[in-house]
């Protein structure tokens, strides 16, 4: 692993991603270095540079590059790579909220709605992450992100994804959020929009509270109660809002499982510079394997190598 790294630790300690800001940053200096790497056809050298500098870095250096050749450096990639090594230069040339907003957009488009990426997104992102992703949606797409999402959905998890798109930090009294949800489940028929509105209009710590409380007053986990109360993909999505609010760094891992190459790349890189670090360690801990050795029996070649660059080491 290169020396800089370990100086770029001490320069953002404290931080749980794995891609942390390079020390002494010079942009023109990694625009020309691109630039002969792409003219070459060293892909080596371009992933090098890529996954050494986080998203504002690259986006400095993207710009240093559009002033030498007036063109933008996805276009200079697009010309020397290809399939997955391209996919995932490509995701990582996106700003964080870029990013999120395209891997929504890919969720719906198509045949079919991936739901789960929906519920993840949404599910594990801030209010004001969310926001910030509503407006690049917009902007990127031309289009409206919540009346697409309830094209793609419908009935009560068309309410519960809306929600969350909005989800608010209302000031909350746990016991009485505790009891209303019990009450719920002691009807005939529980009503939904008392989940979906306490789920999304309190913070996480206060549901974490919420939850543990209320599922030792039922005596069984969660999980199992709101699989004999909800049915369809509102019951999946409840599940996983559920999950995400309990241990989210558990969800990711559980995701990663698969080891498919578009929720590899959309977890990945999305998560490098915020908490990879701890998606890893539970990654580790639900599979007795470290995200790096799974990463090497499914992936090959400059792909692999961009992947264990991202993931930065062995656990």
């Amino acid at each position: 692993m290169d020396p800089e790294y370990f100086n770029s630790y001490v320069m953002s300690w404290g931080t749980l991603g794995t891609v942390r800001p390079f020390p002494g940053l010079n942009p023109e200096k990694d625009a020309l270095a691109v630039q002969t790497a792409l003219e070459k056809k060293d892909v080596v050298s371009l992933v090098s540079i890529l996954t050494n500098r986080n998203s504002a870095q690259r986006q400095m250096v993207d710009k240093a590059y559009r002033g030498i050749g007036q063109k933008d450096l996805e276009t200079g990639l697009k010309k020397v790579l290809s399939g997955d090594l391209l996919s995932l230069m490509l995701a990582l040339m996106m700003t964080p909220y870029e990013h999120e907003a395209h891997r929504l957009r890919q969720a719906m488009e198509g045949l079919g709605t991936n739901e789960e990426t929906l519920l993840e997104i949404l599910c594990t992102r801030s209010a004001p992450q969310l926001k910030e992703t509503n407006t690049a949606y917009s902007e990127i797409y031309k289009k409206d992100l919540e009346k697409d999402l309830k094209g793609e959905t419908s009935g009560d998890f068309a309410k519960l994804i809306v929600a969350l798109l909005h989800k608010d930090n209302v000031v909350g009294v746990v016991q009485r959020d505790i009891e209303a949800l019990s009450a719920s489940l002691d009807t005939k028929k529980t009503d939904p929009a008392i989940w979906i509105n306490i789920l999304t209009s309190r913070d996480a710590v206060h549901l974490q509270k919420v939850l543990m409380r209320l599922e030792m007053e039922r005596g069984e986990p969660l999980d199992k109660t709101l699989e004999k109360r909800f049915s369809g993909d509102f019951r999946m999505g409840l599940k996983t809002l559920v999950q995400c609010i309990q241990s989210p760094h558990v969800f990711l891992a559980q995701r990663l499982v698969s080891m498919k190459t578009a929720l590899v790349h959309g977890v990945m890189v999305s998560r490098c510079e915020e908490d990879l670090l701890c998606v890893r360690a539970a990654f580790l801990k639900l599979t007795g394997t470290s995200l790096y050795t799974a990463l090497q029996k499914h992936f090959k070649g400059e792909h692999l190598q961009a992947l264990l660059a991202i993931c930065r080491s062995e656990d």
